[in-house]
């Protein structure tokens, strides 16, 4: 079907090729059938990793692999017993990596499903988002600004289509789109009636039928490859993969050391032979597996997709890894108003028509209400109040719709407004809209802050209607409509209607000028200089209320030090009384214009950037000037937004946050983090979340770094110091210490609650390491506290190797699950924040299960141990309270340090 010069032949040959009506799109049972035939609108992707090879990747670490060919050395010298144990350790080693590893891999693949693109189509007479691969050929595609393009299409309607098509063709500048035919031996560069995926829509509206998807568009025959989710290294995880790389360069020096120590002394002193040999590799390397967290990248990757998808959840999609660790740094959020701040249900309260003001009663979508003032007005066609209702109908892209007994808007809710107003006062939408057809379009843009529409009357004149922010349309009127005519719109009239938009704006109201111009017969564009000269209609006050979430979000923001700043198109009135209800603007603070912004340099704007709380009718340009003048003072910003024109600041600031409901394509791909529900709430709540995800790595990565280096420290040091006929422990029990407390305890920590104070706490110091002061002092004390207890243990007897080697395996076990109760919390004591269930079940479980398994002798002739008796268990019990109890002290210690420091720094305003 590519083939097929769809460029070359018309609009309405291209439909009738495609069966396809453009006022109706294609049937459910059409697209199914369409579906079935076609396949998917996706490129080709990458074979996924199966299951069974991600578990055989467990094995691709040069020690296990080592490991298990001294094992089968070990068979052949006749010790079957200890090979089969040593096996059946590395397989539950494994089966716990590749479940660790598998959760992360369905947690990212559920991110990308929940991130699907969506377009907007038209099916069965109705206009309906759908995730872009399933469009099908022939689907009706409806195109506006923001809109990235999932499929090759040719276009059957064009308004003002402007589209970016470097991505395609390298071409820097949008290309202006026009519907007639062209010759066919263009190339793709001037088919200027086509659009093709992986383009972008930066201006305009159109409407476009699918000629090709997936591998057959332009983009799939160039095999151009398209992601829909970040998944570049985090610092964390590169932190994290330095310090492994560097413990395991220590631990394999000090294994390396062991053996050839423990050779030399054997070739000096006894007799080398292969049982030796393979005992003292077998015992290095097992040393080295159990020393060296070969998955902590891994398991780190792992906690941040699987908390990636727990946000997603939450209506906060992380589209980029390394936001969910710059989350917790953040320290100021640039919002926008409407739909974020307030519930994005715009109502019109009040209407200022032909001098006078009128109350609009009625709430939500509901066409429902009355027109009240002191002296009514006359709703009758020709009125002023009527004309402007209908223009507020014709100049309006949104539409009011019922579903199962519920009106809903879809569209813009500020145009959605203007249309429920309008179906209050009797106008009926659909019979104004055909009686009326557009002609012509200027789209709204920030940039130019008003809309206007070419319609076509009856008699074949041209009719312009215009809205906008009402300074924009005040200056470009020369007349006005009253109840007794046409008047001039002189000075003194202009005064009266900027003192109507101050009242209306001062009620917290946001407020639209409306106007209308008489145009000769004949006119199909629309230009600037068609929007002057206009006819002065009125204003229309419009109010969405504040959430009560966000207000409660702002108020935490301001108690942890996170600093919020509204940005709005509203006036300076409207946004300031809105910010003061919300409790973003407080006495001190400044509020400034798009106008004040664009004569202040950027030096001028650093200066008092943290003084502004209310930026009010600022363009996109504004809001990159604002996060940079953040940036410069040291701030970690969060900028949201959802036009395309907003790409720039969502790319320049630290974490970009898209609207999910009402952002653009272009605006979601830029962003780090899209909000599926378009709240402020949600940000406070994706902060949270990543505060949490961050806090339970980092007790994650001291457990296990601590209970590492600590048998490392042990028993290597011994080794080095008594020699190979003193191994503290046979290699079997190392692994088995190892599956023990690494695994099931371990993985527990990474899902722990979080610390009561996770919201309490000023934003983290984006350049401090998950390996800060407080994780680097308790790995310091596994050297001070635990080391000297091990050594005591063992060296108080050596007479019986088998006694000594019993008390350190139950030492080892004992200590680094008391450990990981110790680690529920690195800053709070366990009597104020105990062990969650997982925690509680993850510890007795590997206490039971080790006093099952030593009660087979055989298990304890490979492990080198027999049972512990009374004393030694009392002896073990004591020695692992005395270490829990040391780290409680020492968490009170930093607890204590760090809430003075704390009270030591002024909280930010």
């Amino acid at each position: 079907m590519s083939t097929f010069a769809w460029h070359a032949a018309s609009a309405e040959e291209v439909l009738k090729s495609l069966r396809s009506d453009p006022g109706q799109g294609l049937s459910a049972v059409e697209v199914q059938r369409r579906q079935e035939e076609f396949g998917p609108n996706e490129l080709r992707k990458e074979k996924a990793v199966s299951p069974f090879a991600l578990f055989f990747n467990q094995f691709k670490n040069l020690l296990i692999i080592i490991l298990l060919a001294a094992t089968v050395l070990s068979v052949l010298v006749g010790e079957m017993l200890d090979a089969a144990l040593i096996v059946a350790i590395v397989l539950l080693s494994a089966g716990l990596g590749f479940i660790q590893e598998y959760k992360a891999e369905q947690a990212l693949e559920k991110l990308k499903r929940m991130l699907s693109p969506t377009i907007t189509v038209l099916r069965e007479g109705k206009e309906t988002d759908v995730p872009s691969k399933d469009l099908v050929p022939g689907d009706i595609l409806l195109l506006e600004a923001g809109d990235r393009i999932p499929a090759d299409a040719r276009l059957v309607e064009v308004r003002s289509l402007e589209c970016d098509e470097a991505a395609l063709t390298g071409e820097s500048a949008p290309v202006r789109k026009d519907r007639a035919p062209l010759a066919e031996s263009l190339p793709v560069s001037d088919r200027i009636n086509m659009v093709f995926a992986g383009t972008v829509v930066t201006y305009g509206r159109g409407r476009a039928v699918v000629t090709a998807i997936g591998m057959t568009t332009e983009l799939g025959q160039i095999a151009q490859a398209v992601s829909t989710v970040e998944t570049k290294k985090t610092p964390l995880e590169i932190r994290t993969e330095e310090i492994g790389k560097w413990l395991g360069i220590a631990a394999a020096v000090i294994c390396v050391s062991v053996a050839g120590v423990s050779t030399i002394r054997q070739a000096l002193f006894g007799r080398v032979d292969l049982k030796f040999l393979i005992d003292s590799t077998m015992f290095a390397v097992a040393l080295a597996v159990a020393a060296v967290p070969e998955a902590l990248t891994a398991i780190v990757t792992g906690a941040l997709a699987i908390g990636m998808h727990q946000m997603a959840k939450r209506n906060a999609l992380v589209r980029k890894m390394p936001a969910v660790e710059t989350l917790g740094c953040t320290t100021v959020i640039c919002s926008d108003k409407t739909g974020t701040l307030t519930k994005g249900e715009m109502t019109v309260r009040q209407i200022y028509v032909s001098g006078r003001m009128i109350d609009v009663s009625g709430s939500g979508y509901e066409p429902e209400g009355k027109f009240s003032s002191a002296d009514p007005f006359s709703l009758r066609p020709d009125s002023p109040l009527s004309t402007l209702l209908r223009a507020a109908v014709l100049c309006n892209d949104s539409n009011l719709e019922k579903s199962e007994g519920k009106w809903t808007i879809k569209g813009d809710p500020t145009e959605g407004a203007l249309l429920v107003a309008a179906a209050k006062a009797g106008v009926g939408i659909i019979e104004t809209r055909l009686s009326l057809p557009r002609i012509e379009e200027i789209p709204f843009s920030s940039e130019r802050k008003r809309m206007t529409t070419l319609h076509a009357e009856p008699d074949g004149s041209v009719i312009a209607f215009m809205k906008g922010a009402p300074e924009e349309i005040i200056r470009r009127c020369t007349s006005q409509l009253t109840e007794k005519g046409f008047f001039t719109f002189g000075k003194e009239e202009q005064e009266n209607a900027i003192r109507a938009n101050q009242e209306l704006a001062g009620s917290a109201l946001r407020v639209l000028g409306l106007a209308f111009r008489r145009l000769p017969p004949g006119i199909q564009k629309c230009g600037e200089e068609d929007e002057q000269e206009m006819t002065f209609l009125g204003l229309a006050g419009m109010k969405d209320p504040p959430r009560p979430e966000a207000i409660e979000a702002v108020r935490t923001c301001q108690r942890i030090g996170i600093k919020t700043v509204m940005i709005t198109g509203d006036n300076e009135a409207t946004a300031r009384a809105i910010a003061e209800e919300i409790g973003i603007f407080r006495q001190g603070d400044m509020a400034l214009t798009g106008d004040r912004l664009a004569e202040m340099c950027e030096g001028e704007l650093e200066k008092i950037v943290d003084r502004v709380t209310v930026y009010a009718r600022v363009s996109p340009i504004d809001k990159l000037k604002i996060v940079k003048a953040w940036k410069k003072r040291g701030e970690v910003v969060a900028m949201t937004g959802d036009g395309v024109n907003d790409a720039p600041a969502l790319k320049q600031a630290d974490i970009g946050i898209a609207m999910g409901i009402t952002g653009t394509e272009v605006t979601k791909d830029a962003s780090d983090l899209v909000l599926s529900d378009d709240n402020f709430a949600t940000i406070l709540k994706a902060i949270e979340r990543g505060r949490w995800i961050y806090d339970n790595i980092k007790k994650y990565l001291t457990y296990l770094l601590r209970c590492n280096i600590t048998e490392v420290a042990v028993i290597g040091g011994i080794v080095l110091i008594k020699g190979p006929e003193c191994l503290p422990l046979l290699a079997a029990a190392i692994l088995y210490i190892n599956l023990a407390t690494d695994g099931l305890p371990a993985m527990a920590l990474g899902i722990a609650p979080p610390d009561p104070d996770i919201m309490e706490k000023p934003p983290r110091n984006p350049r401090e390491s998950v390996f800060s002061r407080e994780v680097r002092i308790f790995i310091f004390l596994a050297l001070v506290i635990e080391t000297p207890f091990f050594y005591f243990i063992f060296f108080h007897d050596l007479s019986h190797i088998t006694e000594a080697r019993t008390e350190i395996f139950f030492l080892f076990i004992m200590v680094e699950l008391a450990l990981a109760l110790n680690f529920r919390s690195l800053r709070f004591s366990v009597f104020r924040v105990p062990p969650h269930l997982w925690l509680v079940l993850a510890v007795l479980s590997q206490i039971v299960l080790a006093a099952v398994i030593v009660r087979f002798p055989a298990i304890r002739h490979s492990f080198g141990i027999d049972l512990p008796n009374l004393s030694q268990l009392t002896m073990i019990l004591v020695f692992s309270a005395a270490v829990f109890l040391s780290m409680e002290i020492v968490k009170a210690f930093l607890a204590k340090n760090a809430l003075a420091n704390r009270d030591s720094k002024s909280p930010r305003s």
